[in-house]
């Protein structure tokens, strides 16, 4: 566990933890400089609610396991159809399809960089 880490780190777990549980179309953008809110985002899309849940809890155990760090907030759990996991510099989203589709959170941010992600085939 290391408490030495920063944003970017906490990215790259939460990305492959979604990425290890199937999550679909998984995003992370840099938000240093833009946003006063968090430094990142990491967006991804669980294909039913059980699979959103699974997401979240690897997640949750990961950065737990790599960092000592709980979410200051876990929301939309009992949906399951936008999941937002607050990490303060980082908050990962976890969507349904149909709420992806619709809230399309990306595009808020069209013109910010993405973090270049290692995703297993």
């Amino acid at each position: 566990m290391s408490t030495d880490f920063n944003s970017r780190d906490l990215v790259t777990v939460a990305v492959s933890a979604a990425d290890a549980k199937k999550a679909d179309d998984i995003v992370a953008i840099d938000l240093v400089g833009i946003s006063d809110v968090c430094d990142a985002v990491v967006i991804c899309t669980g294909a039913n609610a059980r699979l959103a849940d699974s997401v979240v809890d690897e997640v949750e155990e990961r950065v737990r396991a790599a960092f000592g760090l709980s979410p200051i907030s876990i929301e939309g759990r009992a949906d399951g159809r936008w999941i937002l996991m607050d990490y303060g510099a980082v908050i990962v989203h976890v969507f349904s399809p149909e709420a992806r589709d619709y809230y399309r959170i990306e595009h808020l941010w069209g013109d910010a960089p993405r973090f270049e992600l290692a995703l297993e085939d």
